[in-house]
């Protein structure tokens, strides 16, 4: 247990450290966010150094190497993800900044290279055997089989590009997922001790946990730079990436089908999105006062800071239900 929290302060640590140091790079190197201009209440963020998500990335990984112990085949799995699409993500920063323009790669471009990484992932899984998930609230563990591939592969194209929708202002896709890691790393811990018989290699677990807690500390390392008013920003070479380990370690540990549940403010986003298009291309006319859900609460008048806490508090508040039904 020692381990686990120590794993948070060097994370903590190792991102304040690069924060400190790729920062000043990120503006000497004139990496500059483009705002969207019809995000009116976003204009004075231009300019804002984008790609900070090398800081959280960067600390999260050392964190864990550092007080990994024993067989982390799973966790390095989960590393391994994880940095595929901060590759993506990289590709699609580097060209907006490079164009001056907001959009990056274009949406079947993003799509096919999400798409790759995905399927190289769950062929890998299905092939180890990776097949098992609890379902939320019961105690039960039902074996995916075949179906596993495609569940897989959803499950990773809606969470990183959920994700990537969450991440719309100061703090909010960082905050919402270091809660999110937190509560999964307790949930792994409740399953380990309730469900023992399920873990043949108990160590492979408790570095997915350690895994968890190096990205809670590395995400409240970089939220010292992303907290409103943002000195950075983390891109989607960091949200992208971010979502690719939030599948991976739920994935990893037979609970993906919490995702939805203790993400439940990242399908809020994405579902804000697809609700609010599908309606004006059929009426012409708006759900929301904008999409996704975070910006209609800017425009009802919400400050970023309390729209942030309130997103972290319902993360929290449906973690601690899915624990409490876990025991």
């Amino acid at each position: 247990m020692k381990n686990y929290f120590l794993a948070v302060f060097t994370g903590i640590a190792v991102s304040v450290v690069v924060g400190f140091i790729i920062i000043p790079i990120l503006k000497r190197m004139k990496f500059g966010q483009n705002i969207l201009v019809y995000v009116k209440e976003h204009g004075y963020k231009g300019g804002t150094p984008t790609m900070g998500g090398f800081i959280f990335i960067v600390g999260s990984i050392i964190s864990f190497f550092v007080w990994k112990s024993g067989d982390g085949h799973l966790a390095i799995i989960c590393i391994s993800v994880g940095l595929a699409y901060m590759l993506v993500g990289f590709i699609d920063d580097f060209i907006k900044i490079k164009l001056k323009r907001n959009e990056g790669l274009s949406p079947i471009q993003k799509t096919l290279f999400e798409l790759a990484v995905a399927i190289i992932i769950a062929v890998f899984s299905y092939s180890r055997g990776l097949t098992k998930a609890y379902i939320p609230f019961t105690s039960e563990i039902v074996d995916m089989g075949a179906w596993f591939l495609p569940v897989c592969i959803i499950v990773f194209i809606a969470t990183t590009n959920s994700v990537n929708l969450t991440d719309g202002l100061d703090g909010l896709a960082a905050g919402t997922s270091y809660v999110y890691f937190a509560v999964m790393a307790t949930l792994i811990i409740c399953q380990m001790n309730v469900f023992s018989s399920n873990y043949v290699n108990i160590s492979e677990y408790r570095n997915l946990i350690t895994l968890s807690f190096s990205l809670v500390g590395g995400l409240i390392g970089y939220l010292l730079f992303n907290t409103y008013k943002a000195s950075v920003f983390m891109g989607d070479t960091g949200s992208l990436s971010l979502g690719g380990f939030i599948a991976a370690v739920s994935l990893m540990s037979g609970n993906v089908f919490f995702i939805p549940l203790i993400g439940i403010t990242y399908v809020c986003s994405s579902i804000s999105v697809i609700l609010q298009v599908a309606h004006f291309k059929r009426t012409g006319k708006r759900i929301f006062l904008m999409a996704p859900l975070h910006h209609h609460f800017q425009h009802k008048g919400y400050s970023e800071s309390k729209i942030v806490f309130g997103y972290k508090l319902i993360t929290l508040a449906v973690g601690i239900i899915c624990i409490v039904f876990c025991l």
